[in-house]
Parts: structure tokens; C-alpha cells; sequence
């Protein structure tokens, strides 16, 4: 005797309640003096949280922001109307000086403080063949190579942005065990092909960026991604002094930075 059991299936659209928080302002403040550059052309981006499906992230309109040397000299960001992109065409950049920032929008005051920290310059970009796996395509190390000044102690941030990849990749180190020393970054990518370009940025950062960016990485998984909407909240430096229990997302960092582009061969 033979059985067929018949199976059918029907589909149910299924509703998934989220709870809705109110928004909450993203400041994105990165002051960025590249190497070779005035540095004077500065941007800084107010938007807010949003809900997990939407893919338009809301900007804000109508905040004063301004950043302020230690001399009291104090450089004014204008809004380009209704694009959340505040701008700044006579920044100073100074290694070594402490800038604070102050924002004013809705009724509160937001301040936080930073000191440019220097960058040593990017020695060279190599890269290094790999064998596969069993079989697996070699692959293709990219290393970018520059050197600790061995008197003080540093931290950087490096920022890789290759042609095949829509993010870039970030990293953090500090000098403490190669104080002095040629130290080099590696990007580790199975897909990099000769003919890719790849952008490597190297900031100069401080502790308190580097232990922040550390813990961000962390959240976004370590490749791509820090700068977009995290999965947790990660409280930076920038502070709501009219409402410490609002607090705000972002970070206001200030660095040198070089930067340097290769081209797989």
C-alpha cells in the first residue's frame, strides 16, 4: 500500500509592532586638515534618528553652529538651506590648538571640545600576494606603511575606500607597541583585482576618539559602516547642557590627516 500525504501552504502577512522613540540629533563634526591643504573649507551635518524601515534620514534646518579657538576667535558655519550641511570657508586650522564647538537648536545649547592632533605622513601603499585556500583565488594585501614620531603617545584612525566597495573601512591603533617605529596598516579584501583604486586616509586621533571609534567599530561589525545609524546608542562627546538626559549621537573630532591612493597592479 502506498501513502501520499499532500501538504499545502497558504501565506499570512505578518504585522511587526516596533516601538517608536522620538528622534534624536546625529551630529556628524569631523574638522579635517588635510596635508598640503588650507584646511579653511570645514563641514558639519545635523540630522536626527529615524524609524528602522525608512531610508530617508531627516535633516535639520535652523541651528546656529559655531566652532571657537582657544584665542576666543570664533568661526561661524552657515547652512546651505534645507540640506542639514553646515559650512565654514575661513576655519583655521592649528596643530595642537584646543576647538570648541557649540551648537544652539530648539531651545538647547550643545558643546563639546577637542585638540587637533598631528598625523605622521603615509610612507608608502604596498601590496602582498596571498595563496588561497585549497581553491581559492590568491589574494591580494594591500599594506600602507608610516612611521610613529616616538615622542608622545598617538593614536590614528585610518580610512580605506576602495573602488569596489560603496563604504570604506576604518581602523583604530595606538603606538603603544611600536612607539617610534614603521608600523603599517593591512586592508584585507578577497575581491581587490589589479586595476581597483584605493584610498587610504590616516588621521591623527585622540584617546578619547580612539576608544569611542574603537567601541563604534565594534557595533558596526569592523568593515564599512561606522558613520551610518549604529545598532546601539553610543553616547560621544558632544554634550546637551540644557538637557543632560537628552543626549545627543555623533562626535566632534578634529585632526590632520594625509592621504594617499594606489592602484592595484
Amino acid at each position: 500500500m502506498c501513502c501520499i500525504t499532500v501538504f499545502t501552504g497558504c501565506e499570512t502577512p505578518v504585522s511587526v509592532d516596533l516601538d517608536t522613540a522620538a528622534p534624536k540629533l546625529v551630529v556628524d563634526a569631523s574638522i579635517n586638515w588635510e596635508k598640503g591643504t588650507a584646511g579653511n573649507e570645514q563641514k558639519i551635518k545635523l540630522t536626527t534618528t529615524t524609524g528602522y524601515f525608512s531610508y530617508v534620514i531627516p535633516t535639520i534646518s535652523g541651528a546656529t553652529v559655531t566652532v571657537a579657538n582657544s584665542l576666543g576667535t570664533v568661526f561661524v558655519f552657515t547652512e546651505t538651506p534645507g540640506t542639514g550641511e553646515y559650512v565654514c570657508s575661513g576655519f583655521i586650522p592649528e596643530i595642537g590648538e584646543t576647538y570648541t564647538l557649540t551648537i544652539l537648536y530648539n531651545g538647547q545649547t550643545l558643546t563639546a571640545t577637542e585638540t587637533m592632533r598631528s598625523v605622521p605622513a603615509i610612507d608608502k601603499i604596498e601590496q602582498e600576494t596571498s595563496p588561497g585556500i585549497g581553491s581559492e583565488e590568491n589574494r591580494i594585501d594591500i599594506k600602507t606603511f608610516f612611521t610613529d614620531p616616538g615622542n608622545t603617545t598617538d593614536f590614528y584612525m585610518s580610512r580605506t575606500q576602495s573602488s569596489i566597495q560603496a563604504i570604506p573601512e576604518y581602523s583604530v591603533t595606538s603606538d603603544e607597541f611600536f612607539q617610534g617605529n614603521q608600523v603599517f596598516d593591512l586592508y584585507l579584501n578577497e575581491d581587490t583585482k589589479p586595476g581597483n583604486v584605493i584610498e587610504v586616509r590616516l588621521y591623527g586621533i585622540s584617546e578619547q576618539y580612539f576608544n569611542y571609534m574603537t567601541i563604534l567599530t565594534g557595533i558596526a561589525g569592523g568593515g564599512g559602516g561606522p558613520f551610518s545609524t549604529p545598532s546601539a546608542a553610543l553616547r560621544g562627546n558632544i554634550v546637551n547642557t540644557t538637557q543632560p538626559d537628552n543626549f545627543i549621537l555623533g562626535y566632534f573630532s578634529i585632526s590632520e590627516v594625509d592621504r594617499a591612493i594606489y592602484v592595484v597592479n
